[in-house]
């Protein structure tokens, strides 16, 4: 067992791919020699040289086509786009063109790809490279969407990602790249489509993503004990597949729900879980489910605005306790 930061499980995650199966290569952005803008590739370049570690123009458009040719042609690529939100630079492949190759040849085409990209904010890049953008993916059919919380996870989902016959968006959250975490020896592979409890709980299910997650941990060992209050918290993980029966069964044993959101209130995840609880699970509700989200703002670059408009653990916390007690 090991402890490594976030960033350091990306590279190890991909170098555990990387050594398992040739036909794995990566690119990206200086993601090279220079090991990535955030240090979360150091390493790989010399481990496995510039045939299979490579760096990109300034082009997203050319790193995604890149992609998309290798995976079309036997490969098994992971391209890096640097921050989310350019990924609207290059939409096109993830929209209309990754997604839809296996389907529109009959399955004579495949497209195993992984994009992975520094997604989040609360690292005061402002309001065009600081968004959560997983909501703009999970509404395209044939793709698949991860984001993992821990270190333990990106190795374990990036390993079942870059196994995937389908191409997956996977989003690191930036302002995680430092966070530690203990990580066992050895090959790591998880399951895409399975969610986590992480904190066990009988009054409340707070489901929660990424940064969020150690958040709501954090929420939840304040209202326990401060109000005696004990939420169950869940790791979403993987937007799609999305684990429903995960949480279907932690609210048929809690009763109320509350998802915590990185995204702006309109059309985000928890809203789509939401919908799934209200035709699936309605009469296991003692309440109406809750949202906690960031407002329908772009992001601010100001550290005390930004701050303010993400999801707190007080925010967590009171919104909970306030909706028990009423």
């Amino acid at each position: 067992m090991a402890e490594l930061t976030y960033r350091d499980a990306v590279a190890r995650g991909i170098a555990q791919e990387m050594a398992r199966d040739p036909d794995v290569i990566f690119f990206g952005e200086d993601v090279a020699k220079a090991g990535g803008v955030f240090k979360a590739t150091v390493g790989l370049y010399e481990q496995f040289g510039p045939r299979r570690v490579r760096d990109t123009p300034i082009s997203e458009q050319a790193i995604l086509g890149a992609a998309m040719g290798a995976a079309m042609t036997g490969l098994k690529p992971i391209a890096e786009i640097m921050f989310s939100d350019f990924i609207a630079v290059c939409f096109d492949f993830i929209a209309n063109e990754f997604p839809k190759a296996r389907y529109m040849s009959n399955g004579q085409t495949k497209c195993p790809l992984v994009v992975r990209t520094g997604n989040g904010a609360g690292s005061r890049f402002g309001a065009q490279h600081s968004q959560s953008v997983e909501n703009w993916c999970m509404m395209i059919p044939g793709l698949k969407v991860v984001a993992p919380s821990t270190p333990r996870d990106v190795i374990g989902l990036l390993a079942a990602a870059v196994r995937d016959p389908d191409p997956v968006i996977f989003f690191e959250h930036k302002s995680l790249y430092a966070m530690k975490g203990e990580v066992p020896d050895g090959e790591i592979v998880d399951t895409l489509g399975t969610a986590k409890i992480v904190r066990p709980g009988k009054d409340a299910t707070i489901i929660a993503l990424a940064l969020m997650v150690p958040r709501a941990i954090e929420a939840a060992d304040r209202l326990k004990a401060q109000h005696g209050i004990d939420c169950e918290v869940i790791d979403v993980r993987s937007l799609v597949p999305l684990d429903t029966r995960c949480i279907l069964g932690s609210v048929a044993r809690t009763h109320r729900l509350f998802t915590v959101e990185e995204n702006p209130r309109l059309c985000g995840w928890g809203a789509e879980i939401v919908s799934i609880v209200a035709d699936e699970a309605f009469y296991d509700l003692d309440g109406p489910p809750i949202r906690i989200t960031t407002p329908h703002i772009p992001l601010p670059a100001a550290d005390i605005l930004e701050d303010m408009v993400l999801p707190t653990v007080e925010r967590i916390a009171e919104t909970v306790r306030r909706a028990l007690s009423a």
